[in-house]
C-alpha cells in the first residue's frame, strides 16, 4: 500500500502483481444471494451483477483466461459468454470469499470515495456506450459495453493500491484544471495512466479486441470512438453539466451517431431542467446538426 513514485511501467506491474484484486461489498452480497437460489440463476442474471463492478469483471476475465483450454482459440469478449464457459455452479465455487475493496480502504475514506466515484462514472459511461452502440447497429454491443466499463482500470488500481498518491493526483488536477492529466499523472505516479492501462491489459492477457477498444490512439475506428466519447462525456459531466468541454463532446457524439442535439440530450436520461440547460449550453455548437437517423 502506498508505494513511492515508480518511473517505469514494469515496476508498477510488478507492484500490482503482488496484490490480490478486491471487489465491491455489494458484489459479494449479491453473489451470495444468487448462490442461495442457484437453480433459478442463469448467466444473464449473473452477468448483470458482475457488470456493475469493474473489479469483479476483471477477476472473471482473468479467471477465464487462466483456465482457457488449449483448443480454445477464440477470445471471450463478453461476461455472459464467460459465464457460459465457466458454468453457474463452478462460478459460485470459484468466486467466494473474495477480498472486499471497502475493507482494503477502510483507513483511507477519501480514497474509497474516489474509487466509488470512478466506478460510478464507469457504469455511467458503459450505459451510454451501450445505447450508442445500439444506435450505430454495432456488431456486438456487449463488447463495447465491457470495454467502456474497463476503460479507467489503471485509475481504479491506483485508488486501491496507491491511495495517497491517487488523492495527490486528484488535488493537483483540481488545483490546475487546465494542465493535462497525463502530465500530472507522470509527475506524481511516474507514468501516465494511459501507458499503464495498456500494459495492464497485456499483463492480464485481456482479449485482443478489448485491448484495441481501450486504445484511444485507434480513435479513427467508430467502435473505439464510441468507447472514448462515452468515457469523455462521463468524466466531463462528473464536473457538472456546465463543464467547458461538453460542447465539443456533444459535437463529436452527434457526428458519430448522426443524430440531432435534441435526440442526443433526450437519450442521456437526464431530468427535464438539466436537458433544457444542455440545449442552451450547446446551442452554438448545434447550429448545423447532422441529419437525425432516429
Amino acid at each position: 500500500m502506498n508505494p513511492q513514485r515508480l518511473s517505469e511501467v514494469d515496476d508498477w506491474l510488478a507492484f500490482f502483481a503482488r496484490a490480490e484484486l478486491p471487489v465491491l461489498r455489494h458484489s459479494v452480497n449479491e453473489i451470495e444471494r444468487l448462490r442461495e437460489h442457484e437453480d433459478d440463476t442463469n448467466g444473464r442474471t449473473l452477468a448483470r451483477v458482475i457488470l456493475l463492478d469493474p473489479l469483479l469483471t476483471l477477476r472473471v476475465l482473468e479467471y477465464i483466461e487462466t483456465h482457457r483450454r488449449e483448443r480454445q482459440t477464440t477470445d471471450i469478449t463478453t461476461i455472459e459468454r464467460a459465464i457460459m464457459m465457466i458454468g453457474i455452479t463452478p462460478f459460485f465455487r470459484h468466486f467466494q470469499n473474495l477480498p472486499i475493496a471497502e475493507d482494503r480502504l477502510k483507513d483511507y475514506p477519501q480514497a474509497l470515495l474516489g474509487l466509488l466515484n470512478a466506478i460510478r462514472r464507469a457504469r455511467r459511461a458503459a450505459h451510454w456506450a451501450h445505447e450508442w452502440a445500439i444506435l450505430r447497429r454495432d456488431m456486438d454491443v456487449d463488447e463495447i459495453t465491457l470495454a467502456t466499463l474497463l476503460h479507467d482500470v489503471a485509475e481504479l488500481m491506483m485508488w486501491l493500491f496507491a491511495p495517497e498518491m491517487a488523492l495527490e493526483v486528484r488535488a493537483a488536477q483540481r488545483a490546475n484544471p487546465h494542465k493535462r492529466s497525463a502530465t500530472i499523472q507522470e509527475e506524481i505516479y511516474g507514468v501516465p495512466l494511459f501507458r499503464l492501462k495498456l500494459a495492464l491489459t497485456e499483463s492480464w492477457r485481456l482479449p485482443a479486441l478489448l485491448a484495441q477498444l481501450l486504445d484511444h490512439r485507434k480513435a479513427e475506428h467508430p467502435r473505439v470512438r464510441n468507447v472514448k466519447l462515452a468515457v469523455d462525456l462521463a468524466r466531463h459531466s462528473d464536473n457538472g453539466w456546465t463543464d467547458a468541454a461538453l460542447p465539443d463532446d456533444f459535437r463529436a457524439i452527434r457526428e458519430l451517431l448522426h443524430i440531432s442535439q435534441e435526440t442526443l440530450v433526450r437519450r442521456l436520461d437526464v431530468d427535464e431542467t438539466t436537458a433544457e440547460a444542455l440545449m442552451k449550453l450547446t446551442a452554438s455548437s448545434a447550429d448545423h446538426p447532422p441529419a437525425d437517423s432516429s
